[in-house]
């Protein structure tokens, strides 16, 4: 349901172009009006688990050991950036998108190949569908909502595919590249863009259609963080290559402050409690007041930060890698250190919490689980390729993929499910 407190995006799109387009500076941001489509207001699925990115998810768990269930290739590039991610369809949600009322659970998952493809939790693939550019592949993971699944492709299209058939609905032409995740709300999406100059964008569209236009292109440099939306606290907010976290009111899309880190700002944005936390290259992880921008605090790692958090409400526990090879335990009130977990590389995929474990990936090409407490091995599992995307978990099992090996003569990286030993 929407917030009492606030007006509803849709809402706000029915007030007309003209009052929108006095939002922010003058020059900067820009809207058309993309009327009324009555898609449902919340994503049945969407990265990191919502719109405020805290790949947090209490209702399932995580099993003491685990093996390999079913694999499938879909990556063959050597991009060192994240991967992208599984989303969960639930079985109700595909009933009421496709009719069937016999379908079951579905998972979307891109690849860098330039195919989006949906499968069974026991791994029968129903469908791949090809962005135009393929080669350039897809970096980001979908949202999904109302029978359609969103996806940005680094040929700098926006795509909405039926989730039922696969079948290309639309494609939004928005910049030269996209790898951020789409964030979906109230029928519209919204997207970080990258143009070549270096230089980016904000862009919120129509999700029936790709028509109508919400933009901001005070972003620059390269963005490949992921649009967070806090409706709660009135705030869209997204980081940028450019070293700056920005945020905008929501749904006014009014542009309210900038918070300048040293260096890139390259992962998703959580947010929780009235702050906003990510991670920067200048190897901090930060939190910041949602309302003006101001810092509450930053913890240093020992390395660059491009994974984002999971943050876990209950316990008020941010948890978070970084390039020194190391998950954090952080305290999300105050940044204090509660423990870290060493991994033999880099972690620059998200982690998930399910309240007692923590899952993440590591480019010593090993997925673990540990204990949310203290920090304590749960188990590890070894694949060929470094694990850079964001591991789901379901009441199924647990999903991730890896990036394409090194040295193996094109052998490709895998989408990999794994199921209780």
């Amino acid at each position: 349901m929407t917030d009492p407190r606030t007006p509803s995006r849709r809402g706000f799109l029915r007030l007309g172009a003209g009052a929108a387009a006095t939002a922010g500076l003058a020059g900067c941001t820009t809207f058309v009006d993309a009327g009324d489509t009555g898609l449902d207001e919340a994503a049945t699925a969407q990265f990191r688990d919502g719109l405020r990115r805290r790949g947090y998810c209490p209702d399932v768990r995580v099993p003491d050991a685990v093996e390999v269930a079913w694999s499938h290739p879909v990556n063959t590039g050597d991009h060192t950036a994240a991967k992208a991610s599984f989303v969960h369809v639930p079985a109700e949600a595909v009933q009421r998108a496709t009719g069937d009322e016999d379908a079951g659970d579905r998972l979307v998952v891109p690849g860098d190949d330039g195919a989006v493809r949906a499968f069974t939790p026991d791994g029968e693939r129903l469908w791949t569908s090809e962005i135009e550019a393929a080669t350039r592949g897809i970096h980001g993971t979908p949202a999904v909502a109302s029978g359609r699944v969103y996806v940005g492709g680094y040929d700098g299209g926006l795509y909405a595919f039926d989730l039922g058939t696969g079948e290309r609905l639309w494609r939004r032409k928005l910049g030269d590249a996209i790898g951020s995740s789409p964030a979906y709300h109230d029928g519209d999406v919204y997207i970080a863009v990258e143009y070549y100059t270096p230089s980016g964008g904000v862009f919120g569209v129509d999700g029936a259609n790709g028509g109508g236009q919400w933009s901001d292109r005070r972003v620059t440099d390269h963005p490949h963080s992921t649009i967070a939306i806090d409706r709660e606290h009135g705030r869209l907010v997204v980081g940028s290559n450019d070293g700056d976290c920005y945020a905008w009111s929501y749904p006014e899309l009014e542009f309210q402050w900038r918070f300048e880190t040293g260096d890139a700002i390259k992962g998703p944005v959580a947010t929780y409690d009235g702050g906003a936390v990510f991670g920067s290259w200048d190897r901090n992880v930060y939190r910041v007041d949602l309302v003006d921008g101001t810092k509450d605090w930053a913890f240093e790692t020992g390395g660059l930060v491009m994974s984002g958090s999971a943050i876990d409400p209950e316990r008020g526990v941010c948890y978070v890698g970084s390039h020194d090879g190391n998950l954090y335990a952080l305290d999300a009130g105050n940044g204090r250190k509660l423990w870290q977990f060493p991994t033999g590389g880099r972690i620059v995929g998200c982690p998930t919490t399910t309240g007692d474990r923590v899952v993440v990936g590591s480019k010593d090409r090993t997925c673990y689980a540990v204990d949310a407490t203290d920090g304590t091995r749960v188990w590890g599992m070894e694949f060929d390729g470094w694990v850079t995307s964001t591991p789901i978990v379901t009441d199924r099992g647990i999903y991730l993929a890896e990036r394409a090996p090194e040295g193996a003569s094109g052998a490709p990286g895998h989408a990999y499910a794994l199921r209780p030993r």
